[in-house]
C-alpha cells in the first residue's frame, strides 16, 4: 500500500454561528486554494486523516470560516474543535525556485554566514510586504528574521538549514 505524506494547513479554533462553521486558524500560503469550494482537505482524528470537502469558505476578521460538504448545523461540528487539518502531498502544487512550503521552512536551523546557530524557525508572520520568519533562539527572545534578499541568504530544505546575513540591529 502507498504511503500518503500530509501537511499541516491549519487548526480548526472554534465553530461559528449555528449552521455548522468552523473557524480555522490557517497555516498556508495557499489558503485561498486550500478552502476553495470543492477543495479535500483532511481532518486529524485520533491518528487518522478523515477527509472532508470545502462546500464554502471566507475571510473573517484574519480567520477562515469554512463549512464541509454535508454539514449543516453546529451540534455536528462541536467535536472539531481543536482539531487539525491537513492536505495531502499529491494536492499540493509544485513550487518555483527560491520558492518553499511552510513546512519546508517551519523546524529549519538558522545560521549566519559564518556558522553561528541562531535558532530554529518556529511560525512564520505574513506581513503583506514579506513575510516574517520567527526564530526560536536558545536564550532570549524570539529572532525576527524578514525574508528579504538582503537577509536570507540560502536555504537547503533537504539540510534542514538557512543561513542569513546578519544586518546591524537585527538580532538586538
Amino acid at each position: 500500500m502507498e504511503t500518503v505524506n500530509f501537511f499541516k494547513i491549519g487548526t480548526i479554533v472554534n465553530t461559528h454561528g449555528i449552521k455548522g462553521e468552523l473557524k480555522v486558524k490557517a497555516i498556508t500560503d495557499f489558503a485561498d486554494e486550500r478552502f476553495a469550494k470543492g477543495a479535500t482537505v483532511y481532518r486529524l482524528v485520533d491518528g487518522d486523516y478523515l477527509k472532508e470537502t470545502v462546500e464554502k469558505a471566507r475571510l473573517h476578521k484574519g480567520m477562515w470560516l469554512v463549512t464541509f460538504a454535508g454539514v449543516t448545523n453546529i451540534n455536528e461540528v462541536e467535536a472539531y474543535k481543536g482539531q487539525e487539518l491537513y492536505v495531502a502531498e499529491e494536492d499540493r502544487n509544485d513550487l518555483d525556485d527560491g520558492e518553499y512550503y511552510y513546512s519546508d521552512i517551519i523546524g529549519c536551523t538558522v545560521q549566519d554566514v559564518d556558522g553561528k546557530i541562531i535558532g530554529t524557525v518556529k511560525e512564520i508572520m505574513e506581513t503583506g510586504a514579506n513575510d516574517v520568519w520567527i526564530v526560536k533562539r536558545q536564550q532570549g527572545a524570539d529572532a525576527l528574521i524578514p525574508v528579504i534578499l538582503d537577509v536570507v541568504k540560502e536555504v537547503n530544505v533537504a539540510d534542514q538549514m538557512i543561513t542569513i546575513d546578519v544586518l546591524e540591529g537585527l538580532l538586538d
